[in-house]
Order: structure tokens, then C-alpha cells, then sequence
């Protein structure tokens, strides 16, 4: 309920204000502001790579910063929200709801959870979260995408729910140093191998490799019709954010 005005030919004669009417002798109907209000939901990968970074910070120190930004951007719109915590397995979910105290266990979640699991299922995630949350939403999806197999899963989510997502990488994951004899190991499967960074042949591999993992996260996303935010460990999220929202107000207008 907003305010009060004097009755208008079609006016729906359920929404007279009958104490106002007798005050004034004159009908008066309510009106009424439309509610908004959106759920907001935060599906986190918290696999064992998320905890990987060579500059500024970890990918998982990002995503805490990013979705805690998001969350309280979304309370301050008097919106729910929940958040997703997954890796080769559901971890944990928080249901979407509002309130200070609410956001303050989010992200106390965020800084301080510690998974089972090691690998990564986004499609498991996506699947568990378009059956569990009925109404409309709009879902971030934080991750590396250092996998494959849910592109299915996420044009069914994009049909039902305003679906973004948030591509972690750092810059390590783009292109090797020549810094001759690397050990390196794969954090969500254990195997380890020697790269010889010295090898043009074996940097352009890496890189090539990092491009096909990234055009096919693209590719899915367009085909589900949804947005993707790529961010690096290393750059300001909050500028790329900001570019994305301002990017669909312009669409929006």
C-alpha cells in the first residue's frame, strides 16, 4: 500500500478506501507500489582448484569477495538469498532468505567452508538447484569452468532462471613463464608431470589449452542463452561487474 486517490471510472472498486471515503464523502481508492522482490542465488564451486592463485589473490579468495558483494547489493533491493556450495559433489545450501544476519552467515560460510570433495560436477549442481528452487531466480554460477558435461544442464536452468556466469582464471592458467623445468600438479586430481617451460611448443599447448576451455564455457553459455562475466585473479572485479550491470541497463531501456 502506497497512497490514496480519488476513484476513477474502472477503478477496481475492491481497493476503496472506505475510512478515507467517510472522512472526505468522496470515494477514494488504494494504491498499491508493485512488489519487487527477486531471489538471488549464489552457486559457488568450492572444488580443490578454486584454491589456486600466482598473483594477488586465490580464485576462491575471489569468489568470496565477489558473492559477498552481490549479496549485499541484493539485500539492500530487499531481495532473498541463498547460496550453492558445490564440487564433485552438493556440499552445501544455504535457502534464499533476507536480512542482515542472513548475509553475515553467508559470508562467514564463504570465508570459512572447507569441502569434501575435490573434483568439480556443475551439472550435478545446476540440476540440484533448478529442482530445488521453484520460483524464478537469478543465479550467479562461480567458477573456474575447469570442466566438461553441463552444457545440457545449464540451457534447462537458463529456460527457467535468469542465469549468469562468473569465469574465474587466473593469469598463470593463460600463459607460462619461460622459467625452464615446472613440476606441476593437478589440483582436483592429484596426478602431477613435469613441463618444460622453456619449450615454445609446450607454452603454446598450455595456452591453447586454457582457450579451448574457455570458448567452450562461452559456447555453452550463448547457447543457453545467458550472460558470462569473465574475471582474472589478478583484475578488478569490481570494474567488470560494474560493466556488466551497465551493459543490461542499456539493454533494459
Amino acid at each position: 500500500f502506497s497512497e490514496v486517490r480519488e476513484y476513477q471510472y474502472g477503478d477496481d472498486v475492491r481497493n476503496i478506501d472506505w475510512n478515507v471515503t467517510a472522512r472526505t464523502g468522496e470515494p477514494y481508492v488504494k494504491i498499491f507500489e508493485e512488489e519487487r522482490e527477486l531471489t538471488v542465488m549464489l552457486l559457488v564451486d568450492v572444488s580443490r582448484s578454486a584454491f589456486f592463485g600466482t598473483r594477488r589473490q586465490f580464485k576462491e579468495e575471489l569468489a568470496t569477495e565477489i558473492c559477498a558483494v552481490l549479496a549485499f547489493s541484493a539485500i539492500q533491493n530487499n531481495d532473498k538469498v541463498g547460496v550453492l556450495f558445490f564440487s564433485d559433489r552438493i556440499e552445501r545450501f544455504i535457502p534464499p532468505r533476507k536480512g542482515r544476519q542472513h548475509i553475515l552467515r553467508i559470508i562467514r560460510e564463504l570465508i570459512t567452508f572447507e569441502p569434501q570433495g575435490h573434483g568439480t560436477d556443475i551439472g550435478q549442481a545446476l540440476r540440484y538447484f533448478n529442482n530445488l528452487v521453484k520460483k524464478r531466480s537469478i543465479c550467479f554460477l562461480v567458477s573456474d569452468f575447469l570442466t566438461e558435461g553441463y552444457a545440457d544442464a545449464l540451457r534447462i536452468v537458463g529456460r527457467k532462471h535468469d542465469l549468469v556466469g562468473i569465469h574465474l582464471y587466473d593469469p598463470l592458467e593463460l600463459e607460462l613463464p619461460q622459467a625452464g623445468l615446472w613440476r606441476v600438479e593437478d589440483a582436483e586430481s592429484g596426478q602431477t608431470t613435469w613441463l618444460d617451460t622453456s619449450s615454445p611448443q609446450v607454452r603454446h599447448a598450455w595456452a591453447s589449452r586454457f582457450r579451448q576451455w574457455h570458448e567452450g564455457c562461452r559456447h555453452a553459455f550463448r547457447r543457453a542463452a545467458s550472460d558470462l562475466i569473465a574475471i582474472r585473479t589478478d583484475e578488478s572485479y569490481v570494474r567488470a561487474l560494474i560493466q556488466f550491470f551497465q551493459k543490461r541497463v542499456g539493454h533494459a531501456a
